[in-house]
Parts: structure tokens; C-alpha cells; sequence
């Protein structure tokens, strides 16, 4: 939860909200991989890669 903190901190500081879409995506993919790796929707998400 740090890293978490610390990235929107960042992002709070900087200006750069416009970055904050592009990681939400990228957490929303990575969580779905993870996610369905082990089950038996894996195949149709990997058809999408």
C-alpha cells in the first residue's frame, strides 16, 4: 500500500493526472491475469493477447 501512497503523491505533486487512466488499466489487466490464470476462463483470456 506504500508504493500506492507514494504513486499518487507523485502524480498529486506533478500534475499529472492525466497518467492515472493508463495505470488503472494496467492494474485492471494485470489483476484479471492473475486472476484468471488458474481458472477455467484462462483461455479466453489469453485469446485476447
Amino acid at each position: 500500500m506504500e508504493f500506492l501512497k507514494d504513486m499518487f503523491n507523485f502524480l498529486k505533486e506533478r500534475k499529472k493526472f492525466w497518467l492515472l487512466p493508463m495505470i488503472i488499466v494496467l492494474l485492471l489487466l494485470g489483476v484479471i491475469l492473475v486472476l484468471g490464470g488458474g481458472s477455467a476462463i484462462a483461455p479466453f483470456i489469453y485469446t485476447l493477447f
